[in-house]
Parts: C-alpha cells; structure tokens; sequence
C-alpha cells in the first residue's frame, strides 16, 4: 500500500468553515490532511498563512496545498512568492483540472466569500484527480521556474 499524500491546508479568517469542510473530504478520499489553521475567526493576515502552507509544500513535507481566504487571489499570490510554488486561484472545475494538467501547480486557492461548499468540494476534486501531462507543458514549467531563479 502506498503512503497516502500530504495535502497542507490553510486560510485566512474568512474561510475557516470552507477549509475545515475541505479538510474532512479530502481525508475521505485517502489523504493525509495536514490542517495548519487558523482555528478561531479573529481577523488574521492571509499573507503569513499562504507563506506558511507554500513552505511545508515547497520542504517537501506536504505533496500540495490548499489554501482559502475571501476571493483567492491575496492568499495565492503570497503562496506563490515562495520559489518553487505554483499556485492558481481557481472558481471553476476546468481550471482547476488545468493548472495540474497543463501548469503542474502543486497548490491550490479558493476564495471561500466567492465560491460555495459544494463547489469548491468539485473543484478540490478536479485538481486531486488531474495529473501532470509533460510534454510540452514540462517545457513551459521549466520557463516558468526560471523566471524565479
């Protein structure tokens, strides 16, 4: 049998109850999920809580990440300051299917004031089932890599 994956999560204030219904579903699907809070809804900033995901995921102590404040956007683009990190805010399942597909993004941003829990539920699972295709896409994901470097 092998290890199941770790997937970090993470928020801001404004989407504890969308992470924490997301935590509970991707563990039903046989991952390991490594919940980083925040746990009690006082006003927080997005920026440390997107860092702190993307560092556990970019260690390698996490396979991917996913992180959640109001619409996505602040949250994913501090994810993405972290070298190694490929992160897309996604509202939409093709998206997010995508950016595993075609972008090998290994984190993950929903905007919990924007996006439904049922949504978002099909749209964590469009990520969790796509796999990186290569090709031509490995090509274009190495440019973007270094971009960083």
């Amino acid at each position: 049998m092998t290890k199941a994956k770790r997937i970090v999560l993470s928020s801001d204030h404004a989407a504890i109850e969308l992470r924490q219904t997301i935590a509970k579903h991707i563990e039903t699907l046989g991952f390991e999920a490594v919940d980083i809070g925040p746990t009690t809804p006082e006003s927080t900033h997005y920026p440390k809580h997107g860092e702190a995901a993307a560092r556990k995921v970019a260690s390698g102590d996490c396979d991917l990440g996913i992180i959640l404040c109001g619409t996505g956007q602040g949250i994913m683009m501090s994810a993405n300051k972290v070298k190694g990190i490929r992160c897309g805010v996604c509202s939409e399942t093709f998206s997010a299917k995508m950016i595993r597909a075609h972008n090998n993004a290994n984190m993950l941003s929903i905007g919990a004031r924007v996006t439904g829990p049922d949504l978002a539920i099909e749209i964590v699972d469009a990520f969790l089932k796509s796999d990186f295709e290569g090709g031509r896409h490995g090509t274009r994901v190495d440019l973007m890599e270094a971009i960083a470097n």
